[in-house]
């Protein structure tokens, strides 16, 4: 029980004739940063509502920290934070006016977990600067600051890296991993960007129209990437028909940019290499790759993902 911060079972939530969740069972260990795919209306957003407590299931159960029952659900969503999309900043204050107002709101006592919680996030020389003036990712920083107030054990956040520059969704991404392996707190994050989620998450769920498809691990995903050769030419076509006629293969997949996926030949990438350049192709990139999570997502749900 106590390895397990999240578990649900069979949890469903029907909005008039359509099931939003559909006998959802998911379980989020302690210390792991769950990452949650799904395309826009797959049910995502219902769920964290339930889990927070802003909609409740019309069957199933939800167990938090080990409790279930209405009464134990109050009091271990205490132990949660969130931070939603764009997180509610009053512009015309600093960051520790920010966050002392949340703490005040919070009924948290006491000053010192201001100063603390703008240390953990990285905005302890913010200074004076109003929030109004804050780049985005100062401004998703001070989101989290507010969610880490009251030290929870659980952080939900959905869509925390949208809009922000590469150097924004860098800071966001090391300052999650350092909640996580340095603070013990445990991550539920929702988010579109696949190719961050992959850099971070160590447990992934995909949901598909309100359906739990698959839980796996880091580990397990990396094991079902499919390996392939990633070749870029100078006449794809010319590559596909030798591909098909002299390598008896059509285990390929030719990209909309000329690059092309070989899946098959692994074991023997030299024969490829030497049949191209014997029938003049001119060969500008040969390296072995493996798919990552967005393709492996694609995949999953039948194709057709779109941000």
């Amino acid at each position: 029980m106590g390895d397990y911060i999240l578990r649900t079972t069979n949890l469903s939530k029907q909005y008039k004739d359509q099931w939003a969740l559909d006998d959802v069972n998911i379980s989020i260990k302690k210390g792991s940063i769950y990452g949650f795919i799904g395309q826009n209306g797959a049910g995502k957003s219902t769920l964290i509502k339930l889990i927070t407590g802003l909609a409740y299931p019309t069957r199933g159960e939800l167990e938090l920290f080990g409790h279930s029952s209405a009464k134990e659900l109050v009091q271990a969503r205490k132990r949660i934070g969130t931070i939603i999309e764009s997180p509610a900043l009053y512009p015309h204050m600093n960051a520790i006016e920010n966050l002392e107002v949340h703490r005040l709101l919070k009924g948290i006592p006491g000053k010192k977990c201001v100063k603390k919680t703008l240390s953990l996030v990285g905005l302890q020389d913010a200074g004076n600067k109003k929030a109004k003036n804050f780049s985005l990712g100062m401004k998703q920083r001070l989101g989290l600051g507010i969610a880490l107030l009251g030290d929870p054990e659980f952080l939900i956040l959905d869509e925390p890296i949208n809009g922000l520059d590469p150097m924004g969704v860098v800071e966001i991404r090391e300052l999650l991993k350092r909640l996580a392996f340095e603070h013990g707190i445990t991550i539920l994050i929702s988010s579109h960007i696949l190719s961050e989620l992959h850099l971070l998450a160590t447990h992934y769920g995909i949901i598909h129209k309100g359906k739990l498809l698959e839980q796996l691990s880091a580990v397990e995903l990396n094991e079902k990437c499919q390996q392939y050769i990633h070749m870029k030419v100078d006449d794809p076509n010319k590559a596909a028909t030798i591909l098909e006629t002299r390598l008896k293969t059509s285990h390929y997949e030719v990209l909309p940019d000329g690059t092309i996926k070989l899946f098959g030949y692994l074991d023997n990438p030299g024969k490829v290499s030497a049949i191209l350049f014997h029938e003049g192709l001119i060969v500008e990139q040969f390296m072995p790759m493996r798919e990552d999570l967005e393709a492996y997502f694609t995949n999953r749900i039948g194709g057709g993902y779109h941000e």
